[in-house]
């Protein structure tokens, strides 16, 4: 079996309504298809960006009537081709916040599994951007492994990023692609998205695959684009830049193996003893 297989990553602009985004994420993923994609990848908060933690919490539907994730379902189904939904607000019943919940949906249309954001993003920034994603959002606790015809697919969300333990802890439990669907903000995106998912890759041995949101946002929120695909290797093999778009490229999964044989790293994992913290004399 051919372990070569065409990716391709959404990259969209997101605003608080939902319709328009679907329907902007909807002409893309066709576009994918066309050029020949069998896994397409959407950005985190693909369904609705608001204003604030309150417009976030009102835009959370139930799982079973999700009007973004219906339209989704009915969009693999339609286009027969594995789509990565990279989030959307899930609201579980009787809870005052959501899940930043990312899916995998298989070409029939069904659930073939998803993830919750586990890590949270609270910190007010040097240019006056502040954010409270605990506000608005219920943490996940478990780390999600998906099997796709041609890999094993190990979900996270955006700032999961900075945790390199979850990607680990993917990797060794047979995670050859790891995606991170992401809204990453325009200032800390410049700084450290490109070598952090460099840096994923390389520890793990896989492929990471990161679509992002791009553009102003309502609440003065301003998110960085550039949507990466990058090798076992840490080779950046396609980069979006700035804009609305797709981008599409071919992997080869034998890559993985190469990688892993050559730096095993993502295996070696011994237990670490660290000594007391010296402190200095008072």
């Amino acid at each position: 079996m051919s372990r070569r297989v065409k990716i391709a990553l959404v990259q969209s602009n997101a605003w608080d309504d939902m319709a328009v985004n679907v329907a902007q994420i909807s002409a893309l993923v066709r576009k994918a298809k066309a050029d020949g994609a069998e896994f397409v990848a959407t950005p985190e908060n693909s369904g609705f960006m608001g204003l604030n933690a309150a417009a976030n919490i009102a835009a959370g539907k139930p799982e079973d009537s999700h009007p973004a994730l219906k339209a989704f379902r009915d969009l693999a189904r339609e286009q027969s081709v594995w789509l990565l939904v990279g989030s959307l607000a899930i609201k579980p019943e009787g809870a005052n916040r959501n899940f930043n919940r990312s899916y995998l949906l298989a070409p029939d249309g069904s659930i073939a599994a998803h993830y919750d954001k586990i890590h949270l993003f609270d910190v007010d920034l040097p240019s006056g951007e502040t954010y409270r994603e605990s506000n608005s959002i219920a943490p996940g606790s478990e780390g999600v492994l998906a099997a796709l015809p041609f890999a094993t697919l190990g979900m996270s969300v955006c700032y999961d990023l900075r945790f390199p333990g979850l990607y680990r802890g993917l990797a060794q439990a047979g995670a050859e692609i790891l995606s991170v669907p992401a809204a990453f903000t325009r200032t800390t995106g410049k700084a450290h998205w490109h070598v952090l998912l460099r840096a994923r890759a390389i520890e793990t041995g896989a492929f990471v695959l990161a679509p992002a949101m791009w553009g102003d946002h309502p609440g003065n929120r301003q998110t960085y684009g550039h949507s990466l695909v990058i090798d076992p290797w840490g080779r950046v093999l396609a980069d979006a830049g700035d804009g609305v778009g797709t981008v599409v490229t071919e992997i080869d999964l034998d890559e993985v193996a190469k990688a892993r044989a050559q730096i095993p790293a993502w295996n070696n994992n011994p237990a670490y003893t660290l000594p007391p913290v010296a402190r200095a004399a008072e």
